[in-house]
């Protein structure tokens, strides 16, 4: 029987597959901390340990395990062989508009990486960048690209392992030549600002010194200049690292080269933003470090500045929770000087602006669906940008100085377009699109708003066959993330095609801590709100059960980094509400998160165990600590990174041990898989996407019983 018939049969079977055989052994060792009077248990300390041998020994046993266990569920192969059939598929990204040159990724059917290609006027596509090619093993991977604004030259990020940690590397266009010169280390987090005649650019560098403490590494950031040609090692500093952990940098050039900017955001929530005038377009880079004027500081928050014929123009939720568009003259820039061009709107939430053919473009979010309008600089607005139905829009891209706008646009239920369109007349025409092996029309995106524990109205989205109706016993899959002002809107995913077709329902609630509704919908669900993320979570889940599309032990969840916490807690705090947890790449530990890779720049959204109100805000949800022995917990497949520099993996492996420990059932299983060669974001080989996929819903299958 064809995989497609087997998938059109939603029958149900009871949760049988491979009869689990114990998991490997983790030792408890006795560790205990006081911290403000409180005595914390930390049994798998020693797991955080990634360089032990006997830790790497753990992390093998554990991870061939679990895919030995995945290996043996019946239909896994079928999974693996439609995945590839949807991820190998030919698809272009939106482009990057240069003086000259179109730049934008393209993913060929046959290939397991995206390449960065270019096009003139006229001309056939070209492959500038090809990562496929530059290791034997798939292993070195390509980053964030910056082309100049003549499109003469492309700087990119190079990394190993899909890590963040990069290199900086410059590209001549034209002779296609890497210049082994300009290559900077210290490229993580890195962003690039041309200059305009492309000679040099502005860069956030990191110092990859390592006796700086891996928590303390944030604050050495520095804005620096590279001119091409020259020395990396003796790039200028134009701005001193802050020594300051949880405040980071960032800068930006304008386009026409006068006004450099310096952004020293504190957390996801107040930055204050610093300007340079050069004195005039196309002026001289700076050659050391310079004193910035100040254009707002001290204020709870964010501002994003675009200079544009000597005026600043400002997107700030300063005012405003939803955000406005203001604009200042620099040379009087008092905050009471500004004024407001584009207010806050009563039912949208503006996510971001760009000035497009002199115009002013602006994304919002209207009930969680895309709405792209055109604005004049003195804020009138002129258009509307239409767009086929509801869904997710990126913000148009182009040149301030040019009329030709590009921008995506996809549905739950529709792959993703790219649109070219006129700033000047309006009207957009498909310039790209993915064609995707599936009968899309068949799909259903439906969006309900529940209530949750204190009464809130919570918006979320259900994606089914449109012959799948509640009958109290659908296998749903509920995802959410619910943080860092992050907002999930309903942008196609082939992922969930093969869940669709076996009749499940794919739900994402859109949860408090995201940024749907704007600020005060962020500030909702962090530091002492977070409780009300997870109670969210918690009320979607209870929603499904409720109104009649499935129980418990069908219903599963599913997130990732900040969202791997929220499936975390919420499995620890209502166990019996869910059949399966899928976490990924997560923060578990709470009491001691600051303490590796980036912790300390999340302080602001979480808070700190080195602060006593906030230690005892944290100890009440943090999900590694809540965890109770002789508990009958639903099934665990954790899905970790063994590059993973962002979010330390020693979350996944010591929640994963501790679970094995206090899971009352030995047959339900509590399992981690390692992706290896792969960082925060998994591995950018389709390859592997496909493998873990598979073994994402070959998990939910067999724990959900589906067929």
């Amino acid at each position: 029987m064809s995989l497609l018939l087997l998938l059109a049969c939603p029958a149900l079977q009871s949760p049988t597959g491979p009869a689990p055989a114990p998991w490997p052994d983790s030792r408890r060792e006795v560790v205990t901390d006081s911290i403000f009077g409180e005595q914390i248990s930390d049994p798998y300390r020693w797991l955080e340990d990634e360089k032990s041998p006997e830790v790497q020994g753990w992390v093998e046993a554990q991870d061939s395990y679990t895919r030995r266990y995945l290996g043996a569920i019946p239909g896994r192969q079928a999974l693996a062989d439609r995945f590839r059939e949807l991820y190998f598929v030919d698809q272009v990204g939106t482009p990057v508009m240069t003086d000259s040159r179109l730049f934008y990724g393209h993913q060929l059917p046959d290939k397991n990486k995206s390449m960065l290609v270019y096009r003139e006027a006229g001309s056939a596509e070209k492959v500038l960048l090809d990562p496929n090619g530059w290791s034997a093993d798939g292993t070195v991977s390509l980053g964030d690209w910056y082309p100049t604004e003549d499109g003469s030259k492309v700087a990119f990020q190079r990394s190993e392992n899909n890590s963040d940690e990069a290199e900086l590397r410059v590209i001549d266009v034209a002779t296609q030549e890497v210049s082994k010169i300009d290559v900077i280390a210290g490229a993580k987090y890195a962003s690039v600002s041309w200059t305009p005649d492309g000679k040099g650019f502005y860069y956030e560098w990191l110092p990859t010194d390592p006796s700086i403490p891996e928590d303390q590494r944030p604050g050495y950031t520095e804005i620096r200049y590279h001119a091409l040609g020259t020395d990396p090692a003796k790039d200028p500093i134009i701005h001193p690292a802050l020594k300051d952990p949880t405040t980071f940098l960032e800068s930006s050039l304008s386009f026409d080269g006068r006004y450099l900017l310096v952004y020293r955001f504190h957390g996801w929530t107040a930055a204050d933003v610093y300007f340079k005038d050069l004195g005039s377009p196309g002026a001289a880079p700076l050659t050391g470090p310079t004193e910035f004027q100040p254009l707002i500081v001290g204020q709870p928050a964010l501002y994003s500045v675009i200079p544009w014929q000597d005026q600043f123009y400002i997107s700030t939720d300063d005012g405003a929770p939803r955000s406005r568009i203001l604009v200042a003259d620099p040379k009087n820039p008092a905050r009471d000087a500004w004024k407001e061009l584009v207010p806050e709107q009563t039912n949208a939430t503006l996510e971001g602006f760009d000035i497009v053919g002199g115009q002013l473009v602006v994304a919002f979010l209207k009930d969680v669906a895309s709405v792209l309008k055109v604005y004049a600089l003195d804020g009138k607005e002129i258009r509307e940008i239409p767009l086929p139905t509801i869904g997710t829009a990126s913000l148009p891209s182009g040149q301030p100085d040019q009329d030709q706008a590009w921008f995506s646009f996809s549905t739950f239920s529709q792959p993703r377009e790219v649109y070219q369109t006129s700033i000047r007349d309006g009207g957009s025409t498909v310039w790209a699109k993915v064609n995707i092996p599936a009968d899309t029309s068949k799909y259903q995106v439906d969006q309900v708003f529940y209530t949750s524990k204190d009464r809130k109205k919570i918006p979320m989205f259900l994606v089914h066959r449109k012959d799948v109706t509640p009958n109290g016993n659908v296998p749903t899959l509920l995802y959410g993330y619910g943080g860092f002002e992050v907002s999930l809107t309903p942008g196609f995913r082939s992922s969930i095609l093969p869940w669709l077709d076996m009749g499940g329902v794919y739900a994402v609630a859109n949860i408090r801590g995201g940024g749907e509704y704007g600020k005060e919908w962020h500030e909702a669900g962090m530091r002492f709100n977070k409780q009300n993320v997870f109670d969210d979570f918690i009320g979607a889940g209870e929603y499904l059960v409720q109104s009649g599309w499935t129980r418990s032990e069908r219903l599963a969840i599913y997130g990732g980094s900040n969202g791997g916490l929220l499936v975390g807690a919420v499995m620890t705090q209502r166990p019996d509400l869910w059949g399966a947890v899928i976490c990924g790449v997560p923060l578990l530990d709470m009491l001691r998160y600051h303490l590796f890779g980036s912790g300390r720049t999340w302080i602001e959204e979480y808070g700190s165990a080195e602060v006593e109100p906030e230690f005892r805000n944290l100890l009440a949800w943090s999900p590694y600590q809540k965890i109770k022995d002789a508990t009958a917990y639903p099934a665990l497949l954790m899905m970790a990174s063994d590059h993973d520099d962002r979010v330390d993996p020693l979350h996944a492996r010591k929640f994963v041990a501790a679970m094995q420990h206090a899971q009352v059932d030995p047959a339900t299983p509590m399992l981690l898989r390692v992706e290896r060669n792969a960082g925060h974001g998994g591995s950018d080989n389709v390859s592997k996407s496909v493998e873990s996929s598979a073994d994402m819903y070959a998990f939910l299958k067999e724990r959900l019983g589906v067929r």
